[in-house]
């Protein structure tokens, strides 16, 4: 019975499950930046108040994702999906409920944050990186990457439809319903350290922390994902207000949301069947380079529904194309054993990017008026993570024989 129990629990089980969770609560995520007008209109909040909430959900999200990474690594991720669901259902619920500030940045902020932490994409692709061998790693990553990027296409318009048919307080109350349903598809995630890890003998955390402490391409990938970080959630959580600043209509931001996340589909599961045939880090610059490019030519066009949905085709293909790319090369240099803790430092770094993106979008129009100071930015920001990843050196670091599991 015991065997029987484990047999379910296939690779292709453990990522069709993984991929789900991943669509849940990254599609729920993507859906908050339609909150950001209705909500503060309602209160009669400047737009910083709501990107302060956001702002500190992903700062929240990247501080605890070492550490729920590290407990995922070391004792399974099965709870610590069920926990982090948990905690994301209560947040939209408590967000619906949220009539001051500080009881947003309570909900949305910290007990979203947490949820996050618990549910997406390094929790997540630690299970999958130890689920599957390493000549699939690239494309298995690359398959819940693109189920997330489904969530987003799939969550927007439906938040925008649940927002103006039943009012924003019960589209939050709806989303949650949705979210309840990564508890129990959490459990084909249910992994015991002992059989994930049992070849062989093991590194410590220590030596897992010291030896991507001491690899310089450890610190540049972590450089290059802030930027990530700061993009996406400008763009993510102010989009929907830029374009209505320019006279489109709510449903513009809507279809725009909803095309990044399409389009990023095919960008993310390309990204990992690439990352398989060709250096990662080269992928990665061309990725940050080609973004500058696209903001640049976005900001420069007049703003109509066709340079809009141009704009947002060409980012969703660049969208979280990152995110396989850079946990692949973390696998190939340090292995599988602390993949998620280790994934947890790099992600760290892009969620203070995207606290900074969120929060400077909000602040900064409240003080200027106009969004242009960080779309300005975000290009420079671009160019220079396109730079800093192309000298990250992809050979796996030597150890000793049998210090650390084979990859």
């Amino acid at each position: 019975m015991q065997a029987l129990a484990r047999d379910w629990r296939t690779p292709g089980m453990v990522i069709l499950c993984g991929g789900l969770i991943v669509m849940l609560s990254m599609g729920i995520r993507h859906a908050f930046g339609l909150f950001l007008q209705p909500m503060s209109a309602d209160f009669a909040w400047g737009r910083e108040v709501f990107s302060l909430a956001i702002a500190l959900q992903n700062l929240v999200w990247g501080a605890t994702q070492p550490f729920t990474g590290f407990i995922a690594d070391r004792n399974g991720a099965g709870r610590v999906l069920v926990i982090g669901g948990v905690l994301y259902v209560l947040g939209l619920v408590l967000m619906a409920a949220s009539s001051t500030g500080l009881a947003l940045s309570g909900s949305a902020g910290l007990l979203i944050g947490l949820g996050l932490s618990g549910t997406t994409f390094s929790v997540v692709y630690g299970v999958v990186g130890r689920a599957v061998t390493a000549e699939k790693r690239s494309t298995a990553l690359g398959i819940v990457g693109a189920a997330g990027s489904f969530g987003q296409f799939m969550m927007v318009p439906v938040g925008q439809t649940l927002i103006g048919s039943l009012g924003w307080v019960s589209a939050l109350i709806v989303m949650a319903v949705l979210g309840s349903m990564m508890v129990p598809l959490s459990s084909a995630l249910v992994e015991k350290r002992s059989d994930a890890v049992a070849i062989g003998p093991q590194q410590t955390v220590g030596q897992a922390i010291r030896e991507a402490a001491r690899h310089r391409g450890f610190w540049l990938l972590t450089l290059g994902f802030f930027v990530c970080g700061f993009q996406v959630v400008f763009i993510a959580s102010h989009l929907p207000a830029y374009l209505a600043d320019r006279g489109q209509p709510a449903q513009v931001g809507m279809l725009a949301l909803a095309l990044v996340g399409l389009f990023n589909i095919f960008g993310t599961y390309t990204a990992g069947l690439l990352g398989g045939r060709f250096p990662k880090k080269y992928l990665l610059s061309t990725l940050y380079a080609a973004r500058a490019v696209v903001i640049a030519i976005f900001i420069a066009s007049p703003v109509t529904l066709l340079s809009t949905a141009l704009f947002a085709a060409a980012m969703g293909l660049l969208w979280l194309s990152t995110v396989p790319l850079t946990n692949g090369i973390i696998a190939q240099v340090f292995g599988v054993q602390y993949l998620s803790m280790l994934s947890g430092f790099v992600f760290f770094s892009h969620q203070i990017g995207s606290f900074v993106g969120a929060w400077l979008g909000g602040f900064l129009f409240d003080v200027t008026g106009s969004y242009q100071i960080v779309w300005i930015l975000s290009i420079g920001l671009a160019v220079a993570a396109a730079l800093v990843n192309l000298p990250i050196d992809e050979r796996p670091v030597a150890e000793p024989p049998g210090a650390r599991v084979p990859a």
